[in-house]
């Protein structure tokens, strides 16, 4: 995937987060809300601002974590997955 088009959000390192979402996706905007609210550093890539050959790409990654491929999907150090919007797990999971 061309890094240009990841964006990285200044914050507290809490590891390596990344976050695929769509731009018109209302759950996507409350995890990037939430990110944001708790002041924590991440990445993220509004899948649907792709090119369709790097959609396709990203989207190939997403399913090793998320087979269902939908959004968002969060990846924690290439360690751990949450998919959909789940303030709860994700804040959990920033405080380990």
């Amino acid at each position: 995937m061309n890094t240009n088009n990841i964006r990285h959000v200044e914050g507290e390192d809490h590891g390596q987060i990344m976050l695929y979402a769509l731009s018109t996706c209302m759950w996507c905007r409350k995890t990037k809300q939430l990110l944001d609210d708790l002041g924590v550093a991440y990445n993220v890539v509004d899948v649907d601002l792709l090119e369709k050959s790097e959609q396709t790409e990203v989207t190939e990654e997403i399913s090793k974590w998320n087979p269902g491929r939908t959004f968002p999907t969060i990846v924690i150090n290439d360690d751990k997955c949450i998919v959909g919007y789940s303030p709860d797990e994700l804040q959990a999971e920033l405080k380990e």
